[in-house]
């Protein structure tokens, strides 16, 4: 697990180092550099920030092969001891990085004869070639790696860098071109602040789907420029004859696809779901330093906790100790979390919140997140606590989206009016587009930009339980939401988080069950998930618990503390902004979370130096906003 950052093209390649030191915390066991001219047009600089959990002193990064491939990676591969016995290679280290570098060599042969130069236009934010996609042809070497991954791999030899994320995106690689052409890529858009023109502008289109669904959608950022290399997906790219990057193909080599059957017997298929969860924990326990597992007391990481000792004997390490933490010890999953691990004889590190912790913390909560979050701030002090001890977290996300665990899919009519509703009171001809064939920017849309493409009416999305499923599985709330927050505030704290619920054993399993087994009307919500929970050792009634919502359910009493003191100055914030005023009136968490957000991550001068300082000083001052496309 590591932060990476690089600049392909003209622009200068000391910029690469400069934003890998924005992501030290990402990497503090240390930095490395590498660059190379390329033509006498251009340069390629990659720069890796290391979080050691495997092969502790043997596998620094940037990596080089013995074909001359250069790669850094951010992630893990958990079968890279099996892809190993399968390859004769030079093996240089015992690590999982260079597991990919073999993978590459073993499939893609020398060229016979040497490229040429790429060609290409500017087309939406990125400049793409027309000529023949030449990401497929790494298609299957990549489909055998197993894992969470966001990696760039230079190949000389056909002056091609290789940028490829995992299946679902647990991983982030985001990726900006500048004015000259250059591409720069990064886990973090803070790091792309070390470009001299690089202005961290607001995307109104993302900006008005993150307000009305809850969470950035496709592959944007809020950043204007700013995007994503889609989850499950291989770019490649080239520099033309001017030193400027072009993108030479986009190949989808994985996706994840409900495929619900008919028939699921729960006598049966129950052992088989536990078991795919056991195996897929077992992978995850792998590493060379200690591991710990975050107990929120829900049914998630309940499961994670019960099946631990056994996933522990199969990997041949340490059962992982528990943590939690809340607003006090009254708090229902506060109880539930502590009944869990007594009653399964786990280790637990338990602890209540500051009462003035958001006042604390929640600077230090924007800054890390990059979005607008508020009510998940318990997670900054969850994982610094972690990191003390251990390096390697493992957590119950992705459950929710897989199993049908959101209160909203109860009630998918009452969901896509709130949605409607929201889109509606924005104030912006885009936020009316957002759902209609309206659109002006045709060019930011398909394969490589920041828009998979065109959103479907909001009553198609909810209009069944199956197509909201996959809608947010596709299209955002997974990745851009709930896997975010993960990545960026454990990754703020050092440590590497892991979930097991998203193993392709789980996943495989899990996209079949009928839609009746993940929620049936007058049973609880993710219902085969419960069905095999039964079948631990875990306590009945916390089998039967009902989902509370994280955040809210961690925190109420200070989320609701802050909101009420803050009322009056969100109304008058709000006021400045006409075009969203009606709609964060209704959403003061939010609110507040943008206000901040504009104060610490937009325009030239940023304050990420004051982000564990005063509240209420970076709320005062924010400048005015610079509505964007």
């Amino acid at each position: 697990m590591c932060g990476i950052s690089g600049v392909f093209g003209s622009d200068d390649p000391s910029i690469a180092s400069s934003m890998i030191s924005c992501l030290s915390h990402r990497g503090p066991d240390g930095l490395g550099h590498w660059s190379d001219s390329i033509d006498r047009v251009g340069n390629i600089s990659l720069s890796h920030s290391r979080l050691s959990i495997v092969d502790l002193i043997g596998s620094n990064q940037p990596i080089q092969s013995d074909h001359g491939c250069i790669l850094i990676q951010n992630g893990e591969i958990y079968n890279h001891k099996e892809i190993r016995k399968g390859y004769s290679y030079p093996w240089r280290t015992n690590g999982d990085a260079e597991t990919i570098l073999a993978a590459h060599f073993h499939s893609i042969p020398p060229p016979s004869v040497l490229p040429e130069p790429a060609s290409g236009k500017k087309k939406g934010w990125f400049r793409l070639s027309s000529s023949i996609n030449r990401a497929t042809r790494h298609i299957e070497w990549v489909q055998r790696l197993n894992g969470m991954w966001g990696f760039a791999l230079w190949d000389p030899r056909y002056r091609e860098l290789i940028l490829c994320r995992d299946t679902l995106g647990i991983k982030p690689l985001l990726k900006w071109q500048s004015p000259n052409g250059s591409l720069l890529f990064s886990s973090e858009a803070k790091a792309f602040r070390a470009h001299p023109e690089y202005l961290p502008k607001l995307d109104a289109r993302s900006l008005f789907a993150r307000l009305a669904f809850e969470y950035a959608l496709d592959d944007t950022t809020l950043f204007s420029g700013v995007s994503q290399v889609r989850p499950g997906t291989i770019e490649t790219w080239s520099l033309d004859s001017s030193g400027q990057a072009v993108l030479t193909g986009v190949a989808n080599y994985s996706q994840f696809i409900n495929s619900p059957t008919n028939h699921w017997d729960p006598k049966i298929s129950s052992q088989q779901l536990l078991h795919s969860l056991r195996m897929g924990l077992a992978d995850r326990l792998n590493s060379d330093v200690p591991a710990g597992i975050v107990l929120s007391g829900g049914l998630d990481s309940s499961m994670m906790a019960a099946l631990a000792k056994e996933a522990s004997e199969i990997a041949l390490r340490p059962t992982p100790k528990c943590w939690t933490v809340s607003e006090n010890e009254d708090n229902p999953d506060f109880k539930a979390a502590v009944e869990v691990a007594k009653s399964l004889d786990l280790d637990h590190h338990c602890w209540t919140l500051d009462e003035d912790v958001f006042w604390k913390k929640l600077p230090s909560l924007s800054w890390s997140g990059e979005d607008l979050d508020l009510t998940v701030l318990f997670f900054q002090p969850l994982f610094s606590q972690m990191s003390k001890e251990v390096k390697v977290g493992i957590c119950g996300q992705g459950a929710d989206e897989i199993h049908a665990g959101y209160p909203r899919h109860n009630n998918l009519t009452n969901h896509s009016t709130l949605v409607s509703n929201r889109l509606n009171l924005i104030d912006h001809p885009i936020a009316k587009n957002l759902t209609s064939d309206l659109v002006e920017d045709i060019e930011i849309f398909g394969p490589g930009q920041p828009w998979k493409g065109r959103l479907p009416k909001v009553n198609e999305i909810y209009s069944d339980l199956e197509s909201t499923l996959n809608f947010e599985m596709s299209r955002g709330q997974l990745t851009n939401f709930q896997l975010r927050l993960v990545d960026r505030h454990s990754m703020a704290h050092g440590l590497e988080v892991r979930v097991p619920f998203l193993s392709s054993q789980h996943l495989n399993l899990s996209r079949k069950l009928p839609i009746d087994w993940r929620l049936k009307k007058g049973h609880l919500e993710k219902r085969a998930l419960r069905s095999a929970a039964a079948l631990t050792d875990l306590p009945s009634h916390i089998v039967s618990r009902p989902k509370l919502p994280a955040g809210t359910a961690t925190s109420p009493g200070l989320i609701n503390s802050i909101i009420d003191e803050l009322k009056p100055n969100v109304i008058e914030w709000n006021s400045q902004i006409p075009i969203l005023e009606p709609l964060l009136n209704k959403m003061p968490d939010i609110a507040i979370g943008f206000r901040l957000f504009c104060s610490l991550h937009l325009g030239n001068e940023t304050k990420s130096l004051n982000r564990n300082g005063d509240l209420m000083s970076l709320l005062d001052d924010v400048e005015p906003i610079e509505w964007v496309k």
